[in-house]
């Protein structure tokens, strides 16, 4: 059966989880678009439950698992990014504990307070991916990982990753009883240069909000570092400064 209107129960309940975190919580679910993020998404592990596929637009195999067939107007309609690839799929949300996180002795970690937009989210689970981050931690977080566009944004990215939320007293309690070496990014006199500072210990590096940095909870709580700018700008996009920041570490680890 072809789904083509808008006012199918199915696509109801669908444009509800795409539109709604709180649905998406409350039915214990996450939406994927793409093909690679969804190949991705099963890839590591995770449950689908359904998927909506366009056949007009899809060029991979199908899933093995319950599906829905809309039409490409539909598709249109309910997609994040309209005609792209054809295909959507509702995953079992697992839940991650932040205490079941055994790190390697040279772990390395980024840690996010209360970011707030989806597309930095994304773009920084997609720097930690791919320069080896162990783990990202967001403190009092103002959005979702599994909001579309931190999906769309992470190219499925976060899907392999070790991810959690937590609040600020539980994260300082994690890197304490775990002996990470703590780096924090306030703007000050006293902050070194980043690449002055050994990242190939146990460490996590901590950055704020996009538009005040990070809270006085952090103050005192590291070492505070900086990334060398010979500009007249005195500051970088929050998704930037953890781009160089990630590679800084995958630098030093490999001694270069």
């Amino acid at each position: 059966m072809l789904i083509e209107s808008l006012q199918n129960e199915k696509i109801k309940r669908l444009t509800r989880l795409l539109s709604k975190n709180q649905d998406r919580k409350k039915a214990g679910v996450f939406i994927v678009e793409g093909q690679q993020e969804n190949e991705r998404a099963v890839h590591f592990g995770n449950q689908p439950e359904e998927y909506f596929i366009c056949e007009n637009l899809f060029d991979g195999a199908l899933p093995d698992s319950k599906i829905h067939f809309v039409s490409e107007k539909l598709y249109e309609k309910i997609a994040y990014r309209g005609t792209t690839e054809g295909i959507i799929g509702i995953y079992k949300l697992e839940q991650r504990n932040l205490d079941e996180f055994k790190p390697k002795q040279d772990s390395a970690i980024i840690i996010l307070e209360s970011v707030e937009k989806p597309g930095n989210l994304g773009a920084i689970l997609r720097s930690c991916e791919a320069f080896g981050i162990n783990a990202l931690i967001v403190t009092d977080p103002k959005t979702d990982f599994y909001n579309p566009n931190v999906i769309r944004s992470s190219v499925g990215c976060l899907f392999g990753m070790n991810i959690f939320q937590a609040s600020n007293e539980e994260t300082l309690e994690f890197l304490k009883i775990n002996d990470y070496n703590i780096f924090t990014t306030f703007m000050s006199d006293d902050a070194k240069y980043i690449h002055d500072k050994n990242l190939k210990a146990r460490s996590a590096v901590l950055f704020g909000t996009e538009h005040s940095g990070l809270s006085d909870f952090w103050k005192g709580k590291g070492e505070n570092i900086l990334i060398p700018m010979s500009g007249t700008i005195d500051s970088l996009n929050l998704s930037n400064a953890a781009a160089i920041t990630c590679y800084e570490i995958l630098r030093q680890k490999m001694g270069k």
